[in-house]
């Protein structure tokens, strides 16, 4: 029997910036890379497998969504038309996946997908400077399968311009920092978003405060020093949330 694949959506328009993203992905969660299929959502559509509301879900072991220079709470009149797109056609995916409980695993961008579209509060309250944070798991966090292993405390890698500033009373909260209280949710059973990067590496950060670098997340005479800090930070933990949902989802 054929073991199947993971579905990565990536949103990044830069090519080294999304061609990165699939290596942290594959690196930090163990996948093989014939495990994993990659779909550029704003260079071109989902497989008519996940499109509208066939049932073709059943092809894949399980959804991840990586990060993404778009921000969901901006003002609709200056989005682009391919962040309208990849919107509308991420919203439509996720009207099956919630109606599914289908695995899905959004890491950054992910709040502002999964989160937006079951009704949390997304604004730019609690955004955190690029770098690093010490992550906390809730009560409901060390018991959940894709934190097991982690400790009740850790060191992860973040830099986002919006967070979830009030989770609806259907999530479950399992993990926050003290810069931003929603660090990690889960809707139903399977449905998880992480606000902090798994997918991350130092290599992975420093790439991306390169090409970044003026696009508003930091200072940009700050580069240096914070890639020193992606280059110099031990961020052992956050990839066990990666290689613990593809155990749990693709056996």
């Amino acid at each position: 029997m054929t073991t199947k694949p993971f579905l990565l959506i990536s949103t990044r328009e830069d090519d080294d910036a999304a061609a990165d993203e699939v290596r942290g992905f594959l690196e930090l969660s163990g996948l093989e890379p014939g495990r994993l299929a990659v779909v550029r959502l704003g260079h071109e559509p989902l497989p008519d497998a996940v499109s509208g509301d066939a049932p073709g879900l059943a092809e894949y072991a399980g959804i991840m969504v990586g990060g993404s220079p778009f921000n969901s709470s901006d003002p609709d009149g200056l989005k682009s038309a391919t962040q309208r797109r990849v919107e509308a056609t991420l919203s439509r995916l996720l009207d099956s996946v919630v109606e599914r409980d289908f695995p899905f695993l959004g890491a950054c961008y992910g709040v502002g997908t999964l989160g937006t579209h079951q009704g949390a509060v997304v604004d730019r309250t609690y955004g955190e400077p690029v770098g690093t944070t010490e992550v906390e798991l809730t009560a409901a966090g060390i018991g959940d399968p894709l934190t097991e292993g982690l400790p009740r405390r850790f060191t992860a890698f973040v830099g986002h311009k919006e967070a979830v500033s009030t989770l609806p009373g259907h999530a479950v909260l399992l993990a926050g920092s003290a810069a931003c209280p929603v660090q990690m949710f889960r809707f139903g059973s399977n449905l998880y978003a992480t606000q902090f990067h798994p997918e991350l590496d130092g290599a992975g950060l420093a790439l991306r405060i390169a090409i970044y670098k003026d696009a508003g997340y930091f200072p940009p005479e700050e580069a240096e020093e914070l890639t020193r800090l992606a280059h110099t930070a031990e961020v052992p933990w956050p990839g066990l949330v990666l290689r613990n949902f593809v155990a749990r989802y693709g056996g």
